[in-house]
């Protein structure tokens, strides 16, 4: 898939007021500071199209981007260590898995792992209740240009390994680099060939 549009079209914790449920919507999210913003911009190739912030935390809505005029990518928000108060913490919280569990168009949650780090249990509880509530997704690790390749080789093993202890098999998954473009074609075919199958 070749990217010729990317649009920014709405901003709201409302999924009453989301864009009409009329074409295939593929939502990013992960814990705070993952490189969310950075990766949509290098898969976009719009470096200004996600704000990008040294303070994690900074996306506190869910963000629709329209891709080509065929498909909307979600930004939405972090979560885990965000300087934010308990309350509205679970104001997020609420909102996010309202869209998550209610939005009909969603084909499928892009989890962002951040490669530099052990398996951690937020992330390894978000993806329990993505399965239990059999929300379709797919793993996507961030930063990988951190690592020399057997540093990666033994994270991903190790997390494999995590996974398996409760998953009969893992989910997909994609191994990135905003910094390089690495894993760019392998997730836009990804996206481009559910978007044909579920055409």
């Amino acid at each position: 898939m070749i990217i010729k549009t990317a649009r920014f079209v709405i901003s709201n914790s409302d999924i009453d007021k989301c864009p009409k449920p009329n074409l295939p919507e593929y939502a990013f999210i992960g814990r705070s500071n993952v490189g969310k913003s950075s990766l949509i911009n290098m898969l976009t190739g719009n470096s200004k199209l996600a704000k990008i912030s040294g303070n994690p935390g900074k996306t506190r809505l869910i963000n629709h981007f329209i891709i080509n005029d065929e498909w909307y990518l979600v930004d939405l928000p972090g979560y885990g260590f965000a300087k934010v108060s308990k309350t509205d913490r679970k104001k997020f919280e609420q909102f996010i898995r309202k869209y998550i569990l209610q939005r009909e168009n969603l084909y499928c949650i892009c989890l962002l792992i951040d490669s530099r780090h052990e398996p951690q249990t937020i992330d390894l509880e978000f993806m329990d209740w993505l399965g239990e509530s059999q929300v379709p997704f797919v793993i996507v690790f961030t930063k990988t240009d951190k690592l020399n390749k057997t540093q990666f080789e033994n994270f991903q093993m190790n997390y494999t390994n995590k996974m398996l202890e409760t998953w009969d098999e893992v989910p997909k998954m994609f191994v990135t680099s905003a910094e390089t473009g690495l894993g760019k074609n392998d997730l836009l075919e990804f996206i481009e060939g559910v978007n044909k199958m579920n055409g």
